[in-house]
């Protein structure tokens, strides 16, 4: 029994904390056993697997990347389980594959980031064991496929950016032998620069640690080498900017230190576009000469769009792209680097982009776009003209015409209007009996966009509703949006959630035997929480990598980084917070718990299993409902799962099998 603050607390599954210890293992294992046994005996699991794999194990490209003469891409191939980086040379000619993590310990290693250097010749990547966060760079020739000597470990939070004559680049690193413990790793972010060929350990420190685990780092280097930017976060509401001319500058000076604002900077020739939500919740662009960034030189050219908020900015083809959402739905549109506008690029439907990518001196540019019935395209675009075409085109065994989507919007606890879109098929009506899925997230300035997911088909095609509720919390209506969801306001998150489901309802949906709810990670927090306050509204609840125990996340993972996001357990206002809602503290005995599948990771080194563990291991002693209680656990998987096809074959079958037994729908 722990007292924090007056506040006498039982936990009686701390010992599951220990995920070294034999007993520990012992109960995982037994755990993981029993809830595939069970999971592998509903009925319909063949039919869905059948379909899953016609769904996923499809032909696919990414968005190209141009450097120097040559596009790089991923392409998913129908007959693999993982995507591989080709090149090209952007006039044609032959396709090569120059990274194929199929081979990589027999699938268990993934790509993560790729950065091909200013003239294509060479590709610095991250290999991820496990699919975990924790990541080693490497660097690649392009031309002969060798992988150089370069070998470079904690690379956890790198994306390198290439000196212009490709011969080094700068990175984030953290040291992961130095025995620092893990949920201390993030106040050990350094700076460093690479020169290919050195050895890793001799790389020279740009910019030292910040000591400080709810710190975040970030570089950006001008496409010319003149400017180097780093970023300093805390959390997802605030960063700081400093500068410096490598070679010349022996320290950096500040640009603009961030006050409960966020910055993001593009430079070209010597200008710099610097997009802020600092007095403007939707954002808006300023300008200021590279060389004299300081305030008295910033100019706004872009202001802020009550209505529509600012996602994503670029410079391309000599234009500045801005990415914007409205009534969480993409815009895209082109201006002149003075601000003056130029047009509205032309989308498919109301759906999702990826932004506007490409060079600041080339014509050509790419995005990507989807909806929830409109399978992920990449258009490639003319800046000049605003022409566009489809480049490559994701080809699936469904008739989307037979779906639609449509946005609602509901009344929250207090009154605020949420947004929700919810899909189903076209003879589809409410009658009070549609089974449906209820997905959420609401924190860290996410949005959930109508973004295509061939994942929900089987259960479209089954006859049920898939809503996607934009709780407080997320990124969907700027700044303001965000922070009524986040640390003393996060309870209207859950009230967001649940007042969604009580409008599906309501409005003649479905009905409390018919509803479960979804969510990952921050997404897991919330189905846990709302699961605990209202057991009365859900019949079922897949709960995927959570955070279930509030008082004591910032001792595991990457918790500490959190804390500007939720609070801090060790201050008395912000621990009463954490402890009103925390999903693990709130398990009480004699209540008739919904079903419950938790979906955990065995590498997950972001949000420690042990918050599954525990809530598995409560709920079991507690509920009284006698339903079903269990924790399936993904083998070589990290936060994000695993990255197989086969695997994700695996637990989608498992999740829905599980729902539709769970909400009386029949298998076919």
């Amino acid at each position: 029994m722990d007292v924090i603050f007056g506040q006498r607390l039982s936990d009686p599954y701390r010992w599951l904390e220990d995920e070294h210890a034999p007993e520990v293992q012992a109960w995982i294992a037994a755990q993981d056993d029993y809830a595939r046994a069970q999971l592998a005996k509903l009925p319909g699991r063949d039919a869905l697997a059948a379909r899953f794999r016609k769904l996923l194990y499809v032909d696919s490209v990414g968005i190209p990347v141009q450097r120097g003469s040559r596009l790089f891409y991923t392409k998913q191939r129908a007959d693999q389980n993982k995507p591989i980086l080709y090149w090209r040379e952007e006039k044609g000619g032959e396709e090569h594959v120059l990274l194929d993590p199929n081979g990589w310990e027999k699938g268990t290693v993934s790509l993560g980031a790729w950065v091909p250097s200013w003239d294509g010749k060479k590709v610095v990547f991250a290999q991820h064991p496990n699919n975990a966060d924790d990541a080693v760079l490497h660097v690649v020739d392009v031309a002969s496929g060798k992988w150089s000597a370069d070998v470079i470990d904690g690379a956890r939070y790198a994306y390198p950016s290439w000196t212009p004559d490709g011969r080094g680049f700068y990175y984030v690193w953290i040291p992961v032998h130095a025995g620092y413990p893990m949920d201390e790793l993030p106040a050990h972010q350094f700076l460093k620069f690479h020169k290919l060929g050195a050895q890793a350990p001799s790389d020279a420190v740009i910019h030292p640690d910040l000591n400080d685990a709810t710190l975040g780092m970030g570089q950006d280097l001008s496409r010319d080498g003149k400017y180097l930017y780093v970023s300093i976060s805390r959390g997802w509401t605030e960063n700081s900017y400093y500068w410096m001319r490598p070679g010349k500058d022996r320290a950096f000076k500040p640009l603009v230190i961030g006050k409960d604002a966020t910055y993001s900077l593009s430079e070209w020739r010597g200008t710099l576009y610097v997009l802020t939500d600092e007095g403007a919740p939707n954002k808006r662009v300023f300008t200021a000469p590279a060389g004299h960034p300081d305030r008295a030189h910033w100019k706004e050219i872009i202001p802020e769009d009550p209505h529509a908020r600012i996602d994503q900015m670029s410079i391309v083809g000599g234009r500045l792209a801005l990415s914007y959402l409205r009534n969480a739905s993409s815009e895209l549109k082109l201006f002149e680097l003075s601000g003056k506008p130029v047009r509205t690029l032309a989308l498919p439907s109301i759906g999702s982009t990826s932004g506007l990518y490409g060079l600041e001196d080339r014509d050509e540019a790419y995005f990507s776009f989807s909806a929830f019935t409109s399978p992920r395209e990449v258009h490639k675009v003319s800046v000049k003209s605003g022409e566009s075409a489809v480049w490559a085109k994701v080809t699936l065994p469904i008739d989307p015409s037979g779906f639609v989507t449509e946005q609602v919007w509901y009344p929250s606890k207090d009154g605020t209007k949420v947004s929700m879109f919810l899909v189903h098929g076209k003879d589809v009506k409410p009658n009070g009996q549609v089974p449906t899925l209820l997905y959420g997230y609401g924190g860290f300035d996410i949005s959930l966009t109508p973004d295509f997911r061939a994942s929900i088909y089987p259960w479209l095609e089954a006859g049920g509703v898939y809503a996607l509720a934009n709780l407080r919390g997320g990124g969907e209506y700027g700044k303001a949006w965000h922070e009524a969801g986040q640390g003393a306001h996060k309870q209207n998150v859950f009230d967001d959630f649940i007042a969604a489901a009580q409008y599906l309802t309501k409005s003649g949906w479905t009905n409390p035997k018919r509803l479960a709810i979804q969510g990952g990670s921050n997404g897991g927090l919330l189905v846990g929480a709302v699961m605990v306050q209202r057991p009365d509204l859900f019949q079922a609840v897949i709960c995927q990598v959570p955070l279930l125990d509030m008082i004591r996340y910032p001792l595991f993972g990457a918790g500490k980084t959190w804390m500007p996001e939720y609070g801090d357990p060790s201050n008395e206002a912000e621990f009463k917070t954490l402890l009103a809602y925390s999903p693990y503290q709130h398990v009480e005995k004699g209540v008739r718990s919904p079903a419950l599948l938790l979906m955990s990771s065995d590498h997950d080194d972001r949000v420690d299993p042990m918050h599954a563990r525990k809530f598995a291991a409560r709920v079991q002693a507690d509920s009284v409902s006698g339903l079903p209680v269990w924790l399936r656990i993904e083998r070589h998987a990290g936060h994000g799962g695993a990255d197989r096809i086969d695997q994700t074959v695996d637990a989608l079958t498992d999740q829905y099998a599980f729902l539709f037994q769970q909400l009386e729908v029949p298998s076919h």
